[in-house]
């Protein structure tokens, strides 16, 4: 299917491996320019060179911290006027909510809610102004399945979530949708952690555990990113145009809720 979004151009926050590479891999592989960030120049210029392979949309590094106001500046320097933002920020450690004080939930905060609120910001108008835009904002499965070593993502993305909910409608009547993606356990090395923090807290070995714990899920087995990144294209489509202020999991159907 060609999505139609052929030569737009896309910020994709984090994007240096993980979750935000899938997305800028599948957008590029569109035909999207896409300007990845990420905090390490060596994976960012490695992540580029296999865009590059792809023969698609042109890619372009942008050094940048995004849940900091210089790596966001970097970022709408470099691209001042992107059709498509993909928000993304490395998740807080897992842990034990009574380790935690409040610069740890400050900084949570600052990480998984405002700084994807302030990209959103900075270039919800200029998309309204030309008549397209697709934000997509990465938050968690833990929105709707709360894990409790997770207590600082949780938080900090439902903050993100609820925000979202109140200012995704209006833009809708000028073909501008914001939605979020919700992993489950996909195969990126947060995953990995979180799964050895649950292990470890059973008291287990991380392989015994990870079998029993996938065997467990109704996919038996954790996502890959690529399928995650797929979702991410569609979403930014010309076909998606009358889907917005939705919270889409991807999670192999680990939640068991109806809604």
């Amino acid at each position: 299917m060609d999505l139609n979004i052929a030569g737009r151009k896309a910020i994709v926050c984090a994007s240096s491996r993980g979750l935000g590479k899938a997305c800028a891999v599948a957008l590029a592989n569109e035909g999207v320019d896409v300007w990845i960030s990420g905090r390490n120049q060596t994976t960012l210029d490695i992540t580029a060179q296999e865009i590059q392979a792809l023969g698609k949309g042109k890619v372009t590094t942008v050094l940048a911290d995004v849940t900091t106001e210089e790596g966001r500046n970097a970022l709408f320097e470099a691209c001042p006027t992107p059709d498509i933002v993909v928000n993304n920020a490395g998740g807080p450690p897992p842990g034990d909510f009574r380790e935690w004080d409040q610069s740890d939930w400050f900084s949570a905060i600052n990480d998984n809610m405002y700084s994807a609120i302030d990209m959103i910001k900075r270039s919800i108008d200029g998309m309204v102004d030309r008549g397209f835009g697709r934000i997509v904002n990465i938050t968690s499965v833990a929105v709707k399945l709360p894990q409790a070593e997770l207590g600082l993502s949780n938080g900090a993305r439902a903050g993100l979530t609820g925000f979202i909910a109140g200012i995704a409608r209006g833009p809708a009547q000028h073909n501008v949708t914001i939605n979020n993606l919700l992993p489950g356990f996909i195969d990126t090395d947060r995953m990995r952690n979180v799964v050895k923090a649950k292990a470890d807290a059973a008291n287990k070995e991380v392989e015994q555990f990870s079998d029993t714990f996938f065997g467990n899920m109704p996919a038996k087995r954790p996502g890959d990113a690529d399928e995650f990144g797929a979702t991410c294209a569609f979403l930014c489509s010309q076909q998606a145009a009358y889907i917005t202020a939705q919270n889409l999991l991807v999670d192999g159907g680990l939640y068991p809720g109806t809604f």
